[in-house]
């Protein structure tokens, strides 16, 4: 198999890279290295079946170019705009980077009849469903964040796209995911406050926000498992995939002040539910569908936090 991986330098693209490799697969990553990072990938430059394009998904003409000559016959689309905050205060980078990276994937898929697609969604898409039961298929999507809106707009050409050209994806549907190579989110922040200052550190919000934090090996594990062993058909599929427990983001400040030795550090809370307009301070989602079809995490959401800081502090990669 010939996967071609968007977004593969990134967090959770260059694991992704890595699993498919260990299991025999060849890699072409594509990505533009506005949020990737070389790095991530560097360990890679010398195996055979793994090869690199530092390119715009928008350049429609560039991409057309990269399906000719490699001929995947996998896509695997996890590039998008991952910093939520960064695209409240910037729509447009939603908009080209989460959505039209998205359509023009899928046109590009069309015109070289390539079938099969993962795409990495986000629970961004219930909005904020506090109390209700988040199930697929069976409760609206109203998401509030200019995140959650371009993929569910990319969820929606997904499904349309996959109509008409019997296309078979896969769609998961993320919590905060964690774990070594992280480039964004609030371990990342932490620990870039506490470097620049290891005497105070600002948390936006009032630290009581409530979320699953997914560490990255689970989700990869998932992936790679219905990718590889399960058969989802033609059409799409879609699941949630993550953890049943939370963690406070005192809490994690609490694990990466601990974890750098540092005793003492001052909080400064911005105040109010949300760390900002579009985030959402507390949910949880139904994950009976995904541990019905024979998959669970390994890690608790507290676990996923501490494995991270352990992982994040020796420098593994």
């Amino acid at each position: 198999m010939k996967a071609l991986v968007t977004g593969g330098a990134g967090f959770i693209g260059s694991h992704l890279i890595d699993a498919l490799l260990e299991r025999g697969w060849e890699v072409v990553c594509v990505d533009d290295l506005s949020i990737g990072i070389r790095e991530n990938i560097a360990h890679l430059r010398e195996s055979a079946s793994f090869t690199f394009y530092e390119q715009d998904i928008c350049d429609m003409e560039k991409m057309d170019i990269i399906f000719t000559r490699e001929r995947a016959n996998y896509v695997f689309h996890l590039a998008a705009n991952s910093d939520i905050q960064a695209g409240s205060e910037n729509p447009t980078i939603e908009y080209r980077n989460t959505y039209t990276t998205t359509f023009n994937l899928l046109e590009c898929m069309r015109r070289h009849d390539v079938k099969k697609l993962f795409f990495a969604s986000t629970s961004a898409v219930y909005g904020d469903a506090e109390g209700m039961d988040l199930v697929e298929g069976s409760c609206r999507l109203e998401p509030v964040s200019y995140y959650g809106g371009a993929k569910m707009g990319a969820e929606a050409m997904i499904s349309a796209y996959s109509y008409m050209n019997r296309f078979s994806s896969l769609v998961f549907r993320f919590p905060n995911v964690i774990g070594p190579r992280l480039t964004h989110g609030v371990v990342f922040d932490f620990l870039r406050k506490l470097r620049e200052d290891n005497t105070r550190l600002q948390i936006l919000g009032d630290g009581t926000q409530s979320k699953p934090y997914m560490h990255v090996r689970d989700l990869v594990r998932g992936i790679m498992l219905f990718v590889i062993d399960k058969n989802t058909g033609e059409g799409v599929t879609t699941y949630n995939i993550g953890v049943e427990s939370q963690t406070t983001v005192t809490h994690i400040a609490d694990v990466v002040c601990a974890a750098m030795g540092l005793a003492n550090v001052k909080y400064e809370y911005t105040g109010g539910r949300s760390g900002w307009r579009g985030d959402v301070p507390t949910f949880s989602y139904d994950l009976s569908k995904i541990h019905a079809a024979g998959w669970r995490a390994e890690f608790t959401s507290d676990e996923a936090v501490k494995t991270t800081m352990r992982e994040v502090v020796s420098c593994k990669r």
